[in-house]
Formats: C-alpha cells, sequence, structure tokens
C-alpha cells in the first residue's frame, strides 16, 4: 500500500443508497482542490445505487482524480471502513456517509489546514451541521475535543474528520463487533494521548435520519461498552451516562412532536 503525504482520502460506504449518494458523491466532485482520491465501499447493493457509482467514474477520470469502488457483502459498516483504508493512498483519511455532503470547500480548508501542522496529531476535525430529512438545518456539532469530555460522551463529529493514517497503524483498525459505534470506540483507544487539531469552520453537512438515529438503543449500550472497556470508565458511571443521554434523547423527542 503505497501512502502520498499530500494525498487526502475520502472513504464512502453505502449500501441501497441510490436516493442520497448522488448529492454524497457529487460534493466530493465538485471540490475546489485535485489532491484527494475518493473511495467508495458498497455492500452490494440491491437497487440502483451501483449505476449511480458507475455513472461518476468518467467524471473523476477527467479530473484525473483516482475513484476506485468496490461492492461485495461484508458485516457491517466497520468492516467495510477497513476494506477502504486497506485501499487507501493517502496520508489522511476520512469517512463520509452516503447521506452527508461536503460543502464546496471543505477539502481545501482541510488541505490548508493540514499543511500548516507542525507537529504530530492523529485528528483534524472541524464543526459539522445536522440536518432533517428536508434539508433544514437542526444543530450544529461543535465541541472541542479534551480527554475529560470525550471519555464521558463523543462532542465532535466524525463526519468530515481527516484521521492520520499512521493512528491505524498504532492503534489497529476499526473493531466490527461494534455495529454503530465503532468510530468513538477508535478514538477511544489513545485516551489521553490522543492528539487533535480543531478548524472552526463548517466543513460537512450531516443527516439525522441515518442509522444512529434510527438505533439510539443500540448507540447507547456500544457506547457504555466502549467507555467501560476501551477507556476504563467504571461502569457505574457508564450505566449513568446511559441514562442521562437516553433521557436526553426521549426529551427531545417528545419536544420535536410537540413543536411539529
Amino acid at each position: 500500500m503505497k501512502t502520498e503525504n499530500n494525498l487526502l482520502t475520502i472513504i464512502t460506504v453505502c449500501f441501497n443508497s441510490y436516493k442520497t449518494l448522488e448529492q454524497t458523491i457529487n460534493s466530493v466532485l465538485n471540490q475546489n482542490i485535485l489532491n484527494y482520491e475518493y473511495i467508495i465501499i458498497d455492500g452490494k447493493s440491491t437497487d440502483n445505487t451501483i449505476q449511480i457509482i458507475k455513472s461518476f467514474e468518467n467524471k473523476f477520470k477527467q479530473k484525473n482524480i483516482n475513484y476506485q469502488w468496490l461492492s461485495e457483502s461484508d458485516s457491517g459498516i466497520y468492516e467495510a471502513f477497513n476494506k477502504g483504508i486497506k485501499l487507501s493512498n493517502g496520508n489522511w483519511v476520512s469517512f463520509l456517509g452516503s447521506d452527508d455532503y461536503y460543502l464546496k470547500d471543505a477539502l481545501d480548508i482541510y488541505s490548508h489546514a493540514i499543511s500548516k501542522l507542525n507537529l504530530n496529531v492523529d485528528l483534524i476535525y472541524s464543526n459539522v451541521d445536522i440536518v432533517d430529512i428536508k434539508g433544514k438545518k437542526k444543530d450544529v456539532i461543535n465541541g472541542n475535543w479534551s480527554w475529560s469530555k470525550f471519555k464521558r460522551y463523543m462532542n465532535i463529529a466524525h463526519v468530515g474528520a481527516f484521521h492520520n493514517k499512521e493512528y491505524f497503524y498504532k492503534y489497529g483498525y476499526f473493531d466490527t463487533s461494534y455495529k454503530i459505534a465503532g468510530d468513538y470506540e477508535l478514538l477511544l483507544r489513545a485516551k489521553e494521548d490522543l492528539k487533535t487539531v480543531k478548524i472552526e469552520q463548517t466543513t460537512a453537512i450531516m443527516a439525522n435520519y441515518g442509522a444512529s438515529n434510527k438505533q439510539i438503543n443500540l448507540v447507547l449500550k456500544e457506547t457504555l461498552k466502549a467507555k467501560n472497556k476501551t477507556a476504563s470508565l467504571g461502569f457505574l458511571l457508564c450505566k449513568l451516562d446511559y441514562y442521562i443521554a437516553f433521557l436526553k434523547y426521549k426529551t427531545k423527542k417528545v419536544i420535536s412532536e410537540i413543536i411539529r
């Protein structure tokens, strides 16, 4: 696997995503820079997803951007992420959901920030806007990483953040026993030694109708497991966080129903 220091790798994992994938791919294709590659890992879709993926091959080729895709069965999103990492050539890797998308200057912002780094960094991240199914902004993820906060809850956005590939060599790839909180578990492995840089700009838009929103109980259970086993947080404290997060989610949902 060849690694190029000035190359960004974006990985999108999808399965039966034809309704949203075109917007996602276009947001990558229409970036202002060219020093990136795009990898799509499909879980053997049965709808029109593959046709959409194929329709972009010439467009990326015309811009001389490496665009590769793979379609085969997998055990879930984290096995697919791992496949993408192993295919990647870049030194910095991002994971963009198949119903999420970049703002037009996102990669330019990241490329510039990475070029200015003068220390070893594991993760560089930005603010991310959350929208509903109609595209209306509902919230923003704009937290600042600190171990004291991060070991209790994930307060930064995985979407659009770029991981130094050296992190995977040091701490391993995604744990495929997780179905939905594996991105959080991965970053917990470094504990307080995780080195991050934040860009105080918004680079990506994240849909709030994805898998994690539909499976909130699984998210919370896997988060509890990750905090207890990987972050070595006490079980009782993890359980307390679980109930607090569940209560907040139910309260927000009730309020949303009332004001709809």
